[in-house]
């Protein structure tokens, strides 16, 4: 048996930083996501966002690279989401962000994570966890 223990920070945004994770969608792309992490074998810790971009903590085994369930992941849900809401046109930026941590800064990560509506009202941002601050990740113009 295998032990392992790793942890990252993913952060991505949607095509052209639209405002396409509503409320009506919110839901059902999280559960999607949360399903399709599990189907993978890792571990999710911790999945919120915005409108224009998600933040996931997630322990990934061994057997997978960072980029394959990434591309899992963004992949399957713009499938899934597209195929729900019939009338939206739903799509991922193709650039990501991974950031590795170690357990002791767990539990602070689970908590900007799912805070994250409150820390874009109030501007308590983590400049570098947020996607605004990557050029890739930027808006196009």
């Amino acid at each position: 048996m295998s032990i392992w223990r790793t942890y990252y920070h993913l952060v991505w945004a949607t095509r052209d930083r639209a405002p396409l994770i509503t409320d009506a969608i919110a839901p059902e792309l999280y559960r999607y996501i949360q399903t399709k992490i599990e189907s993978l074998d890792c571990s999710l810790h911790a999945l919120g966002g915005i409108a224009d971009h998600i933040h996931l903590l997630v322990s990934i085994p061994p057997k997978h690279s960072i980029a394959e369930v990434v591309k899992g992941v963004k992949g399957g849900s713009t499938r899934h989401v597209n195929a729900k809401f019939p009338g939206q046109t739903f799509a991922w930026q193709r650039e990501y962000g991974a950031f590795s941590l170690g357990g002791k800064q767990l539990s602070d990560a689970i908590a900007y994570v799912e805070n994250q509506h409150h820390h874009h009202a109030t501007q308590t941002l983590i400049p570098s966890l947020e996607p605004a601050t990557f050029n890739i990740l930027r808006k196009s113009s």
